[in-house]
Parts: C-alpha cells; structure tokens; sequence
C-alpha cells in the first residue's frame, strides 16, 4: 500500500501543493522583518545575538526557494529533504519551549508575538509535514505535472 502511494502522480502532486504553498507563506513575513524573525527565534532560548539573525536571514529564503522548487517539481528530493530537516529542527525548538514553559509565539507564519503560541499542536501539525516532506522525498514518481488525456 505504501509504495502504491509512493508511485501515485496524484499524491506526490497534493505533497507538492501542500509543501510549497504552505513553505510559500511561511517565509513571507519572515524574509520582510528579518529582525523580527530574529526576535522571535531568541524567544527559544536556544540562540541568540549574531547567530539568530544569521539563521533569521538564511532560513526563510531557503524554506521560500523549496518551496518554489516543489511546486515547480525541480529538485523535489532534494527540496523536500532540506524542509524536513528544516521541520525537524523547529519541532525540536517547540518540544524543547514547551517542556520548558515558555509561553511564546511559533513565528510560524506571522511575527505577531500574540498568534500562534507553541503547543502540542504545532508538534502534531509539524509532524504531519514532516511525514509529507519524507513521503515526497522517497516517492517513486518521475514526472513534474499531471498528464491529462
């Protein structure tokens, strides 16, 4: 059954979609306000200072670029490899501020300090792209668009 899924067209297509177009607003506001992003990845206690503003500036131009690439199914493996790396990590960040606490944003898909405070459905929603990403990654499928007959 997985490897039927793994080969259908039509999956690896709703993978794209769903990858790139959320990838796509994700780094929106993030490649706008760099500081902003930077702020938001120092409420994580895990960095801060030179090393949040570098990862703030880099990171989103890579999820945007992925995403550009997955839904123009060009370097879909190697696209869909570096944004579940990427998921990862950030699932990671999220575990490790709930376990520890904090109360902050995700800084997901809007700067906004008062949406999208980290909880346990970030860490299920993260994980559900996650299993996108790697589903894309290994599926068998060669072609770049749907063909209609």
């Amino acid at each position: 059954m997985i490897k039927a899924l793994l080969s259908n067209e039509y999956v690896a297509l709703l993978l794209r979609v769903l990858l790139g177009l959320t990838f796509l607003a994700a780094s929106i506001d993030k490649i706008a306000d760099p500081g902003g992003f930077a702020s938001a990845i120092t409420n994580y206690k895990l960095v801060s200072g030179p090393l949040a503003l570098f990862v703030a500036t880099i990171l989103p131009w890579i999820e945007l670029l992925c995403a550009l690439f997955i839904l123009a199914g060009i370097y879909r493996r190697g696209s869909s490899l570096l944004l579940a790396l990427v998921l990862i990590g950030f699932t990671l960040a999220v575990t490790s501020g709930i376990l520890r606490g904090l109360d902050i944003s995700c800084g997901c898909f809007t700067l906004d300090p008062t949406v999208g405070k980290i909880g346990w459905q970030k860490v299920i929603e993260n994980s559900g792209l996650i299993i996108a990403s790697v589903a894309l990654f290994f599926s068998e499928t060669r072609e770049y668009r749907i063909k209609i007959d």
